[in-house]
C-alpha cells in the first residue's frame, strides 16, 4: 500500500513539473494563432479563429528565410567539426595514454570550466580576419563545444575493448582504417548525442553572433527573433509565431535523436 502511494505521489509530482514547464510553450503556441487583439492578454484561451497567416507574416516581415539558412549553416558546420574532431582526438588521446596526451586532454577539457573572454577573442577574430564571417562563427561554435564533448567521447571510447584494435591491426588495418572502419561505427550513440546537443547549442546561441556578426544578412535565427521583437513588440501574435518557427527545428532534431541521447550521455558518464 505504501509503495503504491509513493508511486502515485511521484507520478503526480512529475505531472505537475511537466505542466509547469509546458505552460509557457502552450501559451506561445496558442497565441501564435490569435489575432493581434486576442494575443494582447497572452492567456490560455483558445482563439476564436485560427490565424495561420501569422506565420507567413512572421516569415516575410522578419526575413526568416535567410536567418534560417544562416542558422542551418552555422549549426550543421559547427556540429560536424565537433563530431569529427572530438571523435578523432578522443581516439588518439584514449588509446595513447602518455603523459603528454594526458596533459593535452586535461588542458582541452579545462575549457568546460573557463568562461569565454570576449575581448581577447575579438582581437583574435580580427587578426585572423574571421570576424563577421560565416566560417568564423562556425569555428567559434565548434571551439566552445569541443571541451565538453571531447570529455564525453573520450569516456565512451574507454568503454570499447582494446582487443578490437589489436585484432584489426593483426588483420592489416592501419591507424586511419582502424578508426573509420572499426571504431567510428561503434561511436554512433555518443556521436549522435554530441551532434544533437551541439546542434541545439549552435541554433540557440545568442551572445557569440551578437558580438562577432555585424551584418544583419548573416544573423542566425536567435538574433532574428531579437530584432523581430524590437520591431513588432506590440504584435504578440507575430512574436509568438516567430518564436514557434525558431524553436521548431531544434524540437524536431531532438525528437529524432532522443533515443540515442540517454545511452550516449550515460556511457560518457561511466568513466573518464
Amino acid at each position: 500500500m505504501r509503495k503504491t502511494i509513493k508511486i502515485i505521489f511521484v507520478n503526480c509530482f512529475a505531472w505537475i513539473i511537466s505542466l509547469i514547464v509546458l505552460i509557457p510553450v502552450i501559451i506561445i503556441l496558442i497565441n501564435s494563432l490569435k489575432t493581434q487583439a486576442e494575443a494582447v492578454s497572452m492567456t490560455l484561451i483558445p482563439p476564436q479563429k485560427l490565424q495561420f497567416n501569422n506565420y507567413l507574416q512572421a516569415i516575410e516581415q522578419g526575413k526568416l528565410v535567410i536567418s534560417f539558412l544562416n542558422s542551418a549553416i552555422y549549426s550543421i558546420t559547427g556540429s560536424f567539426i565537433v563530431v569529427i574532431s572530438c571523435s578523432m582526438a578522443a581516439f588518439v588521446l584514449s588509446r595513447n595514454s602518455t603523459k603528454i596526451n594526458r596533459f593535452i586532454y586535461y588542458f582541452i577539457i579545462l575549457g568546460i570550466a573557463l568562461p569565454v573572454n570576449y575581448v581577447a577573442l575579438m582581437n583574435i577574430m580580427k587578426v585572423t580576419m574571421l570576424i563577421n564571417t560565416r566560417i568564423g562563427i562556425s569555428f567559434l561554435y565548434a571551439a566552445v563545444n569541443i571541451p565538453l564533448y571531447l570529455f564525453i567521447t573520450y569516456a565512451f571510447i574507454n568503454t570499447i575493448p582494446k582487443e578490437l584494435d589489436e585484432a584489426a591491426v593483426i588483420d592489416g588495418c592501419g591507424p586511419v582504417s582502424l578508426f573509420f572502419y572499426i571504431i567510428f561505427p561503434l561511436l554512433k550513440p555518443v556521436l549522435i548525442t554530441v551532434g544533437v546537443l551541439c546542434f541545439m547549442f549552435c541554433w540557440n546561441e545568442f551572445m557569440l553572433p551578437l558580438y562577432y556578426l555585424n551584418s544583419s544578412s548573416k544573423w542566425p535565427m536567435s538574433l532574428a527573433v531579437y530584432s523581430f521583437f524590437g520591431q513588432f513588440r506590440q504584435q504578440w501574435n507575430l512574436v509568438c509565431a516567430d518564436i514557434v518557427l525558431t524553436s521548431l527545428p531544434v524540437v524536431l532534431i531532438y525528437i529524432f535523436g532522443q533515443k540515442y541521447i540517454v545511452s550516449g550521455m550515460t556511457a560518457g558518464a561511466i568513466k573518464g
